[in-house]
């Protein structure tokens, strides 16, 4: 327990030094996972023992504190358990066919090992090596979508610039392409990759969803865009179950039967979800979303082991579906 405190507070030096706008308390708290009168004791134990550290002027009303860049520099170090945990990110990355962000982590991965000295890298490389080969990856079988990589890198741009971009897109179903005149918000990940924006069209006018394999290309348009301040993506992302967003969030209601609701209690199936375990060892589930269909994707794989109770129009898609399935090992 005491190593673990030590650890705590030089990792709340580290952040401190990192945090350019300083930390309050309330942030401590958060990152630390503790309550206040032990964030306080954290922050008073580094402001003893660090005494450059610096009361950092805002116009809050919330008081935040910093350590000045370099105190920290020789104290930091990498383990062989953060560079595999890099290590991990690029192939996960380069496994859902997200080759520019696989190459920017490498990017960083090479940095951070540039960093190192070198008797601490001889030290680390062996332990690196075993953690990678322990770190299989289940590789998902099936189709992946393609996306350009000058695709993605045109708009990243536009996105950090705040750049309108004309988009030649492909129907889905027609395979028409035509453009588009969108201002880039972000990306939403999942089984499928979307560009979220502001679609600019007399009959749009409004944030949606463009697939990013159906990008064929992005011209950087001269005009800026004013990004709608009420707009958060990951509020947007949390209305629905999966990715599409063509419809209001409704209340659903599964039931698992007993000898799922094991498995079923270890998923964390939508933010706002709450679970009931039932008499008979049943589970309830209920949560608030859209995407009627991607919920019944997945609970397709539940077979027979799921059972809709609301809304009806899920029960009718769902309930011909349900297979009885074997059980995984």
């Amino acid at each position: 327990m005491r190593y673990e405190k030590a650890d705590n507070l030089l990792q709340l030096a580290l952040e401190m030094q990192a945090a350019r706008g300083g930390l309050s308390l309330a942030e401590i708290e958060a990152k630390f996972a503790v309550g206040r009168r032990t964030a306080m004791r954290m922050r008073d134990a580094v402001l003893r023992n660090f005494p450059q550290a610096e009361e950092v002027a805002t116009d809050e009303r919330v008081k935040r504190w910093r350590l000045p860049p370099g105190t920290l520099d020789r104290l930091v170090n990498f383990t062989a358990e953060e560079l595999a945990a890099l290590e991990s990110a690029a192939r996960l990355m380069e496994h859902d066919n997200r080759a520019d962000e696989a190459a920017t982590i490498a990017t960083v991965l090479a940095k951070v090992r540039a960093l190192m000295k070198p008797e601490v890298a001889r030290r680390v490389e062996p332990d690196l090596e075993a953690l990678l080969e322990a770190e299989g990856l289940a590789m998902r079988p099936g189709p992946k979508p393609r996306i350009k990589v000058l695709v993605l890198e045109e708009l990243r741009e536009a996105i950090k610039a705040c750049r309108k971009v004309r988009i030649q897109y492909r129907n889905r179903r027609t395979r028409q392409v035509k453009e588009r005149l969108v201002h880039p918000y972000g990306f939403l990940h999942g089984h499928r990759h979307y560009l979220v924006g502001w679609h600019e069209n007399p009959k749009a006018n409004n944030v949606a969803l463009f697939s990013l394999p159906n990008i064929e290309a992005v011209e950087l348009a001269d005009e800026t865009f004013v990004r709608d301040p009420g707009f958060d993506l990951k509020t947007f992302a949390v209305r629905s179950f999966g990715l599409f967003q063509g419809e209001e969030p409704f209340e659903t209601v599964w039931r698992f039967a007993p000898e799922a609701a094991a498995d079923a209690a270890d998923f964390v199936f939508h933010p706002t979800q709450t679970l009931e375990t039932q008499p008979d060892g049943g589970l309830i589930v209920r949560l608030t979303a859209a995407g009627d269909l991607e919920m019944a994707w997945h609970l397709y794989a539940w077979g027979d082991k799921v059972e809709v109770l609301e809304p009806q129009r899920l029960v009718d898609m769902v309930h011909g579906q349900r297979m009885a399935w074997p059980a995984l090992p």
